[in-house]
């Protein structure tokens, strides 16, 4: 009896397959926390609590709660899963930089729960909860060499941890792909149902919320099981349950078209593939020449290659479903690079798949290590496992904690000012996008400043359209990522008395007024 509570499938702790279950999730935790306090903690803070597009959902969850009529503007993007997980993150009470720390603790748990779901169930799979632990500790050990403010850097791993770059997205592809698995590893006949409807749901949440999942996932999925449906007739099911819910995803769209307000045709223009090509290599160069950026270039390489060597393996093992998260792990980022190229963009984190689908072949690692025959599978004692997974939960929580509190909680009295003077003159401002998206978060009431170009037209672009109907401000808030004015009536800003506010200049045109123009997107 003693010696039963102690084997198990897989070579992994013993105990209950729930225990086993819990340790791993709340070692994901640790690693989570970890891994956002030492991002939030470098230069790349800026991305995760001050950027004006890592805002939006924070804007939305604000809006939402002051009562405001809900016409919002956005790009091809909706945010729909990160704007609900963000809400209820909110009733915690962290306020708006802790609670966007704290989701991004969720983001990174989420991906693990993903890799699991790749990982394989514990009776078909070795050691599956090592090797989606294994994929999460390789993704952690990018991110937190990656210290650029810039939301054009080429550190793809990081950007997990905002709410507004696809953290979505990310997590519903590798999750379709473990559904792929969960299907193909089906040992009974007959289409694995289950897992060919929670793929097409998966497909269809993740596009109904960002397209981009039909380039990143059903496109590159699609093709594998193609491949493995030449053999394997279950594939076949799960191609048409990828394709369905895809499609499914674009029709629900469609009733939301008025939230639209780019449709992200305009980002892709393949006669500029020579300059796309030349932007992405400027970017990996520069990445090349960052501190520990050499490093990871190198280590995403040897996973991508290693994701190809996995593939091979497990196929001449006939290990279908394993094969297809391994075969993932370098077509997806294969297909996604060589797409942006040939279609002319010009955003790095459209090639988020270049770092986070090479993790697959880490998943699938367990499966291929060497193994003597007549020997038995190492198991970890209960108590070990409890201890080992305890203590890195005290160290992330001990440690890391605080040091994800500091961050998020850093003192910024330059915000803090045009914050406490636009409250407190009970009237409503503006400014443009890049400069008013940080204070107007922080108001009490985000209605108080309302974004506008350079000629105070309604900017209408990641913002609740309700906003504009006030029709006119009284006070313009800058710096030095504001273009020059040019206001109607022939105003100035030598008309306004300035108020400094550090790296903020508020410019009171009371008791006059500056009506607000005809929108743009």
């Amino acid at each position: 009896m003693a010696e039963h509570s102690l084997t198990k499938v897989g070579g992994e702790s013993g105990g209950p397959r729930w225990v086993r279950e819990l340790l791993g999730a709340l070692a994901a935790v640790a690693v989570g926390i970890a891994t956002v306090a030492i991002v939030a903690s470098s230069e790349r803070s800026e991305l995760l609590f001050r950027d004006g597009d890592s805002l939006v959902t924070t804007l939305i969850v604000r809006s939402i709660a002051v009562g405001q009529p809900q016409d919002w503007a956005l790009s091809t993007v909706l945010f729909l899963p990160e704007t609900a997980v963000l809400a209820v993150l909110s009733m915690v009470g962290l306020g708006v930089s802790g609670t966007l720390a704290l989701a991004g603790v969720v983001n990174v748990v989420a991906l693990y729960g993903a890799l699991r779901v790749a990982a394989g169930a514990s009776a078909r799979a070795r050691a599956p909860i090592a090797g989606a632990l294994l994929a999460l500790g390789a993704f952690a050990l990018l991110a937190v060499t990656e210290h650029s403010p810039s939301r054009d850097a080429l550190e793809l791993a990081s950007l997990l941890a905002t709410t507004t770059y696809y953290s979505a997205t990310v997590v519903g592809v590798v999750l379709a792909v473990g559904l792929a698995r969960r299907g193909l590893d089906r040992t009974r006949p007959g289409p694995a149902w289950g897992a060919v409807v929670g793929l097409g749901l998966v497909a269809a949440a993740s596009v109904l919320t960002n397209p981009l999942f039909a380039v990143w996932a059903t496109v590159p999925l699609g093709l594998v099981l193609a491949v493995v449906a030449l053999r394997r007739r279950a594939a076949l099911w799960l191609l048409a349950g990828l394709v369905a819910g895809s499609l499914l995803g674009f029709a629900g769209r469609m009733p939301l078209a008025h939230l639209i307000a780019n449709t992200g045709a305009g980002y892709f223009d393949p006669s500029r593939w020579w300059a796309s090509l030349g932007y992405y290599g400027a970017l990996l160069a520069e990445r090349w020449s960052a501190p520990w950026g050499a490093a990871s270039v190198i280590a995403v390489a040897v996973l991508w290659g290693w994701s190809f060597a996995a593939t091979v393996m497990l196929a001449r093992r006939r290990e279908v479903g394993a094969t297809v998260v391994a075969a993932c792990g370098w077509a997806m980022p294969l297909l996604v690079v060589v797409g942006a190229v040939v279609a002319g963009t010009h955003a790095a984190r459209y090639l988020q798949p270049a770092v986070f689908a090479p993790l697959l072949g880490l998943v699938v690692l367990p499966m291929l290590l060497p193994q003597r025959a007549g020997v038995p599978r190492p198991v970890v004692r209960p108590a070990i496992a409890v201890g080992a997974t305890a203590a890195a939960l005290a160290l992330a929580i001990g440690i890391g904690m605080p040091r994800l509190a500091v961050a998020a909680d850093a003192p910024d009295a330059d915000l803090e000012c045009v914050v406490e003077w636009a409250e407190q003159s009970g009237r409503t401002g503006a400014g443009q996008f890049w400069t008013v998206r940080l204070p107007k978060t922080h108001l009490t009431d985000p209605r108080g400043l309302v974004q506008v170009d350079h000629r105070l037209r309604g900017y209408a672009w990641l913002v609740n359209r309700d906003d504009f109907g006030v029709g006119e401000v009284s006070f313009l808030v800058l710096d030095a990522q504001s273009a020059a004015f040019d206001l109607p009536g022939g105003a100035t800003i030598d008309d306004a008395e300035l108020i400094p506010c550090g790296r903020y200049t508020i410019a009171d045109f009371a008791p006059d007024s500056l009506p607000i123009g005809p929108l743009r997107s």
